[in-house]
């Protein structure tokens, strides 16, 4: 299922996708997102009650304010314009390779991209690019737990205060701690991540 890089005119969104789909999936990304039909109004200029329309697939929406609402939920704007080439009993189950889609922007060395079928379930993994010298801390805790899989490079990771050196084929889990890490060397590092709940 590849991504559609064309972007759509400045006009309805109705005609580029199925308005019951974008609306259910603005709703499933907004609720993985922990953010509020208040918070998305805001961000839009748009009333509480026309995005509940919209989550319904009842409201039509212009290009510039999905722009807000990708931007508000962390998502590129691409997010929203998979094409439907992925066959009926894949949708849901399967993500093949060319149509991951890619979470956030690429800062700080980091590109993540999503390999669940679907938003809003119990867990969420993705595959997580590391580029050479690039650091990560997460100061607080998320209240999840989360694995990862080194699928290549190595990895310097600190979980609470305990330090650990990762190379390829190690895994590791954190649960509610504050973590940082760092890739040493000067390739990517690859690592497959599990996050429960979701919370990317």
């Amino acid at each position: 299922m590849p991504i559609d890089n064309a972007e759509p005119s400045d006009g309805d969104f109705d005609s580029t996708r199925d308005r019951v789909a974008l609306g259910e999936e603005i709703r499933k990304l907004r609720k993985a997102r922990s953010k509020t039909l208040s918070e998305i109004s805001l961000a839009t200029g748009r009333s509480i009650s026309f995005i509940s329309q919209l989550e319904r697939g009842r409201a039509e929406i212009p290009i510039s304010d999905l722009k807000r609402i990708a931007l508000t939920l962390g998502v590129p704007l691409d997010w929203f314009f998979m094409t439907n080439e992925q066959p009926a009993a894949e949708a849901g189950r399967v993500v093949r390779a060319g149509g991951r889609r890619r979470l956030g922007s690429v800062a700080g060395g980091l590109t993540e991209e999503s390999l669940s079928p679907t938003i809003g379930g119990a867990f969420e993994m993705f595959l997580s690019t590391i580029g050479s010298g690039a650091t990560f801390e997460a100061k607080t805790t998320r209240g999840t737990e989360e694995e990862g899989f080194l699928v290549s490079g190595q990895l310097n990771l600190w979980i609470g205060e305990h330090p650990f050196s990762l190379s390829a084929g190690d895994s590791f889990r954190i649960v509610n701690e504050p973590y940082r890490w760092e890739n040493p060397g000067e390739v990517d590092v690859v690592v497959v991540w599990v996050i429960a709940p979701p919370a990317f």
